[in-house]
């Protein structure tokens, strides 16, 4: 058994925990950080992710802040045409990688050990660490602080576990399997059921329709429809200002609407929905969901070429030729192919650990603003380098509520714009936004305001709107906490 010290031991090396470390090394040139992963390589749940992942936000805005994706252009072709281009999962695996090999273990103040898990404290307070395949164990005694960063509890299709019950006479898959059809080109499906209704489920549409497979071939179980963030409004950059801030300023105009026809939460998503800032499949088809995925227009336009929409629930049950959804069932063609999407990217059962992110000798990271997660942990790590106690943290970093519905969609944006208001009003935490890669918009204002630009006047117009729309977002913004932690 071996016995070590740390200042900070960090559970967890995706892409939370790297994006923590990343700005502490940088913040507090005198700590020592420790990682334990279970994964062999750096990237948390990318490593687990099927083959044709990618990004659904701008790469420019994703990772961690020292270091950019090594292509950040504009696309000019395909369904993201005209926005920043989305990175590869083998791509943010080889940037996390870079990231753990050129940035942190080359400080000299980083040790990784990976494939090993974190057993918990001993009676004397060290920290037990376990190598997977030896069994050997590690002993860390930590001088600061413990950092978990496994809060999201990231899960992907080829590690969860499924729901329902299936006979041995059907084919399904998980995704990741798909693009290894080809090794067996004379005994292709001729249909295709894709079981899911979030981002996996699109992903895994979209790639089968680009891969020449006929739409009409295509079964697709929707338990539940979506809102979507339109991604024309979430891009980084100047020439992409405007477009943020109209959505900003909707946001708060949708919520004094909504609470002046005494609506609810689920009200702001209609209207924003009828104004185009968020989007979905079926037009016809209110959503019941909300993961805050974001999707381009021509994402969308191929999503509704499949027209053989199954909408009876979840599903209990698959045998040959047939979906079960408790007492009903559902005929699909003999020799389908089933595709498992129903993996919840992020349990909500992990809201039960919510709370203060700092926590004495603990950090609990977890989203400031949602759903920048990598942003949130940079800026815990800034925040613990930079500010006194606990107290003074923990006021400026309120975590906010990892949402299901749309009925609870008024909560996370309350929380949102009070802890973007209390930043607003100290200079460090602006000063370190204003340098952020991970941050949309305080940079570019930056930069608009050194050129004067005629942009700044939705900055304006976007103040107007929150000093006038504010105690609307409040009010439906506290409905909406309270519909969050009844259910």
């Amino acid at each position: 058994m071996k016995e070590i010290g740390t200042d900070y031991l960090i559970i967890g090396a995706g892409a939370v925990g790297l994006a923590f470390a990343d700005t502490l090394i940088e913040q507090d040139p005198d700590c020592h950080i420790t990682f334990v992963d279970k994964h062999a390589k750096p990237g948390g749940h990318w490593n687990d992710a099927y083959g044709f992942v990618a990004l659904h936000q701008p790469s420019a805005t994703y990772g961690v802040n020292s270091q950019e994706f090594a292509s950040e252009q504009v696309d000019d072709h395909g369904p993201n045409k005209g926005l920043h281009s989305l990175a590869s999962g083998a791509e943010v695996l080889a940037y996390f990688e870079k990231v753990m090999n050129m940035r942190l273990l080359p400080s000299g103040r980083v040790v990784y050990h990976r494939l090993s898990e974190y057993r918990g404290k001993t009676d004397s307070g060290e920290s037990r660490v376990v190598e997977i395949l030896s069994g050997e164990e590690t002993r860390i005694r930590v001088r600061r602080k413990t950092v978990d960063a496994t809060f999201y509890q990231t899960s992907v299709p080829s590690t969860h576990t499924r729901s329902f019950n299936t006979t041995d006479d059907i084919h399904i898959v998980p995704p990741g399997e798909l693009p290894n059809l080809w090794r067996n080109p004379t005994s292709l499906p001729q249909n295709y059921v894709v079981l899911g209704a979030g981002k996996t489920a699109m992903d895994t549409v979209i790639w089968l329709i680009q891969a020449g497979v006929n739409a009409d071939n295509i079964s697709w179980v929707r338990p539940r429809e979506s809102w979507l963030w339109n991604r024309e409004h979430v891009q980084p950059g100047e020439d992409f200002f405007e477009a943020v801030m109209d959505m900003q300023i909707a946001t708060l105009e949708a919520a004094h609407e909504a609470a002046e026809r005494g609506a609810d939460s689920a009200e702001m998503m209609r209207i924003l929905g009828d104004q185009g800032y968020f989007l979905r499949i079926d037009p016809h088809v209110e959503p019941q969901m909300f993961h805050y995925a974001i999707i381009s227009r021509g994402e969308i336009e191929i999503l509704r070429q499949v027209k053989n929409v199954i909408r009876e629930g979840r599903i209990t049950a698959l045998s040959s030729g047939a979906l079960h959804f408790g007492g009903n069932e559902v005929s699909v063609p003999e020799g389908s192919l089933f595709i498992d999407c129903t993996a919840s990217a992020v349990p909500f059962s992990v809201n039960d650990n919510a709370g203060p992110i700092f926590r004495g000798d603990t950090i609990v990271l977890q989203p400031m603003q949602i759903p920048l997660v990598v942003l949130s942990a940079a800026l815990a790590a800034f925040m613990e380098a930079n500010f006194e106690d606990d107290e003074a943290r923990n006021a400026m970093s309120a975590p906010g509520p990892l949402t299901d519905k749309p009925s609870t969609f008024a909560y996370a944006q309350m929380i949102n714009t009070m802890n973007r208001g209390l930043w607003s009003q100290n200079p460090s935490i602006m000063g370190f936004l204003a340098k952020s890669r991970l941050d949309l918009t305080t940079g570019t204002v930056v930069g608009l305001m050194a050129k004067e630009s005629p942009k700044l006047a939705k900055l304006a117009q976007f103040r107007e709107a929150a000093q006038r729309c504010m105690p609307a977002l409040i009010k439906l913004g506290t409905q909406a906490k309270g519909v969050h932690e009844a259910s």
